[in-house]
């Protein structure tokens, strides 16, 4: 897959998840095998970024490129500020934001309610590409609901306005998260354009991976929830869709070196008092699959120190013997 002048390696992309992808996270992933990675997303309104939350969101001091940004907002001349603002800051490629359903980013006609005013999104698209010489790409769904589908239309403007990728997730923004992502508008999506394309939505298996993006022609698929708690599902498709092999498990030590790892990443970026907090969602996700996972958690949440933090978790993930990868702990992908 080809976007600008960067090529990539592999077909499983990590999706842009608000409170997940942060730095520390996106290193775990690409270390174990992500073909990329996109960091949260960040408004478009600049005024903002001097901010705690937006100041971590967006601090890539240190990754390796591509680094990839997304931003959201509804004002054309705004998000071209914020675009600039973001390469400025080190971003290789600006990611737009037109597919999250979350009430407080529609309310303000941004995210998927942007779907709604095609005219809107023409202009957004033609103001950020006109701004920056980094590759501009877009993330929609499938329309605003099942009967008002029209990422196709959305796709063909983005390719005119010269977005140089679009992921797609398979829900209109009226669905949300309910229900089950639907490939068939994906795949109409791909008939209509040539740039890259993306497959988003319920991809949580190696074997799912492969039909949709048989189904769809997709480019590459884009995982979200899947990942939360296993990164390991980057090398896992990849291989399969390479091999039609899936490969072994890795063992308890192998996984509580990368949890180990991703913790103590967690408690130097945003330093031990918020970062033992932050902390405690990856280890629930982590320990998820586990035998005695609920007691644990419990008593993870209870420590506000973060070596004893992390001892707990060191113990915990080299002693308990669960294979979180069984189909009775199969978690689904709706970002």
């Amino acid at each position: 897959m080809q976007i600008g002048p960067y090529q990539f390696d592999g077909k499983v992309v990590l999706a842009p998840m608000a409170g997940v992808t942060d730095r520390p996270f996106r290193a775990v992933c690409r270390a174990v095998g992500a073909t990329a990675v996109t960091a949260e997303m960040v408004t478009a309104d600049t005024s903002l970024y001097a901010s705690d939350k937006t100041v971590h969101r967006l601090n890539m001091q240190g990754e390796p490129g591509p680094r990839i940004v997304q931003i959201v907002g509804s004002d054309p001349q705004q998000m071209a500020d914020a675009a600039r603002a973001n390469v400025d800051r080190g971003a290789h490629i600006v990611d737009i934001n037109m597919g999250c359903p979350a009430k407080k980013v529609c309310k303000r006609a941004a995210g998927s309610a942007l779907l709604a005013d095609e005219a809107l999104v023409g202009r957004i698209l033609d103001a950020v590409v006109a701004a920056v010489e980094v590759p501009v790409t877009l993330k929609i769904r499938t329309g605003t609901s099942p009967e008002h589908r029209n990422a196709v239309t959305v796709a063909r403007i983005a390719e005119s306005a010269g977005v140089q990728s679009l992921a797609v997730h398979g829900r209109t923004r009226s669905e949300r998260f309910a229900g089950e992502a639907e490939f068939d508008t994906i795949a109409r999506v791909r008939d209509a354009i040539d740039i890259p394309l993306l497959a988003n939505g319920d991809i949580q298996t190696p074997e799912r991976a492969e039909f949709v993006l048989r189904h769809t022609g997709a480019d590459a698929i884009m995982i979200g929830r899947a990942a939360q708690g296993d990164p390991w599902i980057f090398p896992r498709i990849n291989q399969y869709l390479r091999t039609s092999q899936l490969p072994g498990a890795p063992s308890n030590a192998e996984r509580a070196a990368v949890v180990v790892e991703h913790i103590g990443q967690i408690y130097a970026f945003y330093g031990e008092g918020r970062g033992v907090r932050i902390a405690r969602k990856h280890i629930g996700w982590y320990s998820s699959a586990y035998r005695n996972a609920a007691a644990f958690r419990a008593e993870v949440n209870r420590m506000e120190n973060a070596e004893e933090q992390l001892a707990a978790v060191a113990r915990f993930f080299c002693d308990e013997a669960a294979d979180p990868w069984s189909d009775e702990h199969q978690r689904m992908d709706v970002a």
